[in-house]
């Protein structure tokens, strides 16, 4: 089977509400670990000394091996609790049709993302940020502005906001939409004051 477009957001949802039902605990230590040594074995993965490797087997052995695992377990979805499958062909046009640069960000402040490979002369991009980790709505401004700043940072990663004027910014409240405003506001204001208003989120 040829897969004639890439997934979209509504197959992907409907894959998932179809999916097998999986218990969280079954699939991070039975499914994954047992199609990992599986797979390890398979490709003979060994790795040594070297975090990162080097050589071009290892590098395509793992790659296949990577492929295989996704096509083979598929991807996990905690709130439904089930697998999304997929074939190798829905992988395959997946990566061709994947972007070949990224620009984000405007004006002086824009940011290019092109492939990089080993020793690779284009200079890498840095994003700066907490990253998704809890930030309290008081200092949030200063926190985003004080990566703004940096002048080795290319685009910017925010934190989430812990509170809204006092209240938590619960899950599925009014409060979690009010809080993901403000690190909006937040995040704009910071780079302003940074004096980098065109900076990519």
């Amino acid at each position: 089977m040829v897969a004639t477009r890439p997934l979209s957001i509504g197959d992907v949802y409907d894959r998932f509400v179809k999916g097998k039902k999986v218990p969280e605990s079954e699939w991070d230590y039975n499914i994954l670990p047992t199609k990992l040594t599986e797979l390890k074995e398979k490709y003979k993965l060994k790795f040594g000394d070297k975090f990162i490797p080097e050589d071009k087997q290892t590098i395509n052995n793992l790659f296949y091996a990577g492929i295989e695992m996704l096509v083979e377990t598929g991807y996990y979805c905690s709130d439904f609790g089930r697998v999304m499958k997929v074939t190798e062909e829905e992988v395959w046009e997946g990566i061709k049709k994947t972007p070949t640069k990224l620009i984000m960000g405007e004006g002086r402040d824009i940011a290019r993302f092109y492939p990089r490979r080993g020793n690779s002369p284009v200079k890498p991009i840095v994003q700066g940020g907490p990253t998704g980790s809890p930030v309290s709505e008081d200092i949030f401004v200063q926190v985003m502005q004080s990566y703004a700043q940096e002048a080795t940072v290319d685009t910017l990663v925010n934190g989430v906001m812990t509170t809204i004027e006092g209240h938590p910014a619960k899950t599925n409240t009014p409060y979690e939409i009010y809080a993901m405003m403000a690190e909006l506001r937040a995040v704009k204001e910071a780079r302003i004051r940074a004096g980098r208003p065109g900076m990519g989120v």
